[in-house]
């Protein structure tokens, strides 16, 4: 149990959302003060060009439990939240947009839910008051998500989640891998993640930020986590897996070629030649990488690269 004078951190990240940020801290102290919680707001200002510091500047003069960092320039989702990771100090902390669109007043039964033993609940957009061209791959993203990472989540990415203090001190994010938080908590031994179903409202401020490349890069991100999770441990698992394939295959193809030509059959004019080689030669190289990958992760694993749950002495 992590001792805090805080019961709440609130993350929020937010790029150019200057007209929904006073209404957004007008709810989330209705919320804190209604429920009795020991809060701070963590506003993280992604290099925003309409105003939106000087808004936050305006609220934490009004209200000092809301405070703000300011990037140099626009980071990305990942980078605003590890920032508000890094500063955040309650017991329990939430993370949600600040476009209006996730419900600050879902906070006290995602806590509920967190009081009774789970690491980490995301919220999960039901009925979500988006277009189609948002919803559509967001259900086929979600879709592959869940049967690549097991994890039977409905909706990843959703903005509004929270978490046991203890999970965003140990997980890290970046680049795009936000996304996949659910899944890094995983890797790291929190494993009791659950969903609970949220209420979603319609934009009404600002233009959102979703685009045809990030629906691209959340597929790539995901073979690049769903890699990390599983192998950057053992990486001659994945690839002397596809060593011995290759190998094998080639050997086959050879073995092959071999009865052919004591049959008196020439081989200068058959390509299968040429593909049983190549085999061959990939097949060793993957092993070589998988050699490599374990020499340069040996000294993590001699220093002991695990989490402890509980300890009684």
């Amino acid at each position: 149990m992590v001792n805090s004078p805080l019961d709440l951190s609130i993350v929020v990240p937010l790029f150019n959302e200057a007209e929904s940020l006073e209404e957004l801290a007008r709810l989330i102290e209705q919320v804190c003060m209604q429920a009795g919680y020991r809060y701070e707001v963590w506003l993280i200002d992604d290099g925003s060009t309409d105003g939106s510091w000087e808004v936050i500047r305006r609220i934490h003069e009004r209200n000092p439990a809301f405070k703000g960092v300011r990037f140099r320039r626009n980071y990305g989702k990942s980078a605003a939240l590890a920032a508000g990771f890094a500063r955040a100090q309650g017991r329990y902390v939430v993370t949600m947009d600040a476009d209006l669109q996730d419900d600050p007043t879902e906070i006290p039964a995602l806590i509920e839910i967190l009081e009774q033993g789970y690491d980490l609940v995301s919220g999960w957009k039901q009925r979500r008051q988006d277009p189609l061209s948002k919803t559509i791959p967001s259900r086929l993203f979600n879709w592959v998500t869940r049967i690549v990472s097991g994890i039977p989540l409905h909706d990843f990415n959703c903005g509004l989640k929270a978490y046991r203090l203890e999970v965003v001190q140990q997980i890290r994010v970046y680049g795009e891998m936000h996304r996949y938080i659910p899944v890094l908590a995983r890797w790291e031994g929190f494993d009791r993640i659950t969903e609970k179903p949220v209420r979603h409202h319609p934009r009404r401020y600002g233009r959102t930020k979703f685009g045809v490349s990030r629906f691209l890069h959340g597929f790539l991100d995901l073979i690049a986590v769903t890699f990390l999770t599983r192998y950057v441990r053992r990486p001659m698992h994945f690839f002397g897996a596809l060593g011995t394939a290759f190998i094998l295959l080639g050997l086959l193809i050879n073995a092959y070629l071999t009865l052919e030509w004591l049959q008196g059959r020439p081989l200068s004019n058959r390509p299968l030649l040429f593909l049983g080689i190549l085999l061959l030669i990939l097949g060793v190289q993957f092993f070589a990488t998988g050699l490599l990958g374990e020499m340069i992760i040996r000294p993590e694993m001699e220093r002991g690269a695990y989490q402890v749950r509980e300890e009684l002495r």
